[in-house]
């Protein structure tokens, strides 16, 4: 809904990060907009630079393109990376100077795995932490109960949130809404209770705050560990993951690799992930489907498996890769 209020001719542009959800280029190119990559720094944590936005954005303004919109997924998908208090203040002061809506996806808000470092804080926050200059700052923000704790992915619930946003557009997007069939009920009423959750004093609080504090300590050491067993791979770098449910290790291939995938007609980490999953049974994602800089090659995994099958998990993948870099070197 917002992309298609948003994209009213071919040269709107929307910016959106490398590596990327591939939804976001789906959706820009259904509503026959342009996508405008900016490249994340894995060398610093997946971090954004203002610097690499205003290279992106000058790139695309002098090839005639409208640029109206900064996508950020904060906690990153697929890379796990969360902004810092101090980047994105940067960064919603860079909007302001270029007048251009930040659209925050914050779907993994709740999935902080340093939280004493990179708390989680929301763009919303920030905005109307600067006061009342920023009293015209356009931001939409994102949220969903597929991910974090809850993960409730086929429920299909979430919402979105218009800080600043003329009435004009906001009664456009009320008129959108409206000729729309109703969302599923277990979604609204999933939503309803994420966003209203039970509160210290509730009859079902204890065991809420159980459950709920039992996966996140389970998927924080999912996440140390998958880190740590890929980085001891040869020819993997991982950083660790900060937010998210992923890891997005860089891979360095071999030669042999990368001619047999040419011959294949292939890109050689899809064929990395190709021959994984047949042998070992574990599926892991291609980083060039979210797309990547040139000469790299990198996968996406998640780190939900049972925790009771992580050690396992991390054996099979190491056998995997031992056998085949052996084979194409």
């Amino acid at each position: 809904m917002v992309l298609n209020a948003i994209i009213s001719h071919p040269k709107v542009g929307i910016m959106i990060p490398i590596p990327q959800y591939p939804l976001y280029t789906a959706s820009i190119a259904l509503f026959n907009g342009t996508a405008v990559p900016y490249y994340l720094d894995e060398e610093n944590s997946w971090g954004l630079s203002t610097t690499e936005l205003a290279k992106s954005l000058a790139k695309a303004r002098a090839e005639g393109v409208e640029v109206r919109a900064l996508c950020i997924i904060n906690p990153g998908n697929p890379t796990g990376q969360t902004l810092s208090w101090e980047n994105m203040h940067e960064i919603v002061e860079w909007c302001k100077r270029e007048r251009i809506v930040l659209l925050a996806d914050e779907v993994y808000q709740t999935n902080i795995y340093k939280p004493a470092e990179l708390p989680f804080h929301s763009f919303r926050k920030v905005v109307k932490s600067k006061g009342p200059s920023y009293d015209d700052f356009e931001l939409i923000s994102f949220h969903s109960i597929s991910k974090g704790m809850i993960g409730e992915c086929g429920r299909r619930g979430g919402y979105f949130e218009c800080t600043n946003i003329d009435p004009e557009v906001m009664a456009q997007f009320y008129k959108i809404a409206s000729i729309s069939l109703c969302p599923p009920v277990h979604g609204q009423l999933m939503v309803g209770l994420m966003t209203n959750p039970p509160r210290a004093g509730d009859a079902s609080y204890p065991l809420y705050k159980k459950e709920m504090d039992g996966i996140f300590a389970s998927l924080q050491r999912r996440a140390e560990t998958l880190a740590k067993a890929l980085n001891r791979l040869d020819g993997v770098s991982c950083n660790d993951a900060q937010g998210a449910m992923y890891l997005f290790p860089t891979i360095t291939l071999p030669e042999g690799a990368v001619a047999h995938a040419k011959a294949l007609e292939k890109n050689p980490d899809e064929v990395y992930c190709l021959e994984l999953l047949e042998e070992t049974g574990v599926c892991v994602v291609p980083g060039s489907g979210f797309l990547q800089k040139e000469g790299t090659w990198h996968f996406r995994s998640t780190f939900l498996a049972p925790e009771n099958q992580m050690g396992e998990f991390a054996e099979s993948l190491a056998r995997f890769h031992e056998k085949f870099m052996n084979k194409y070197r």
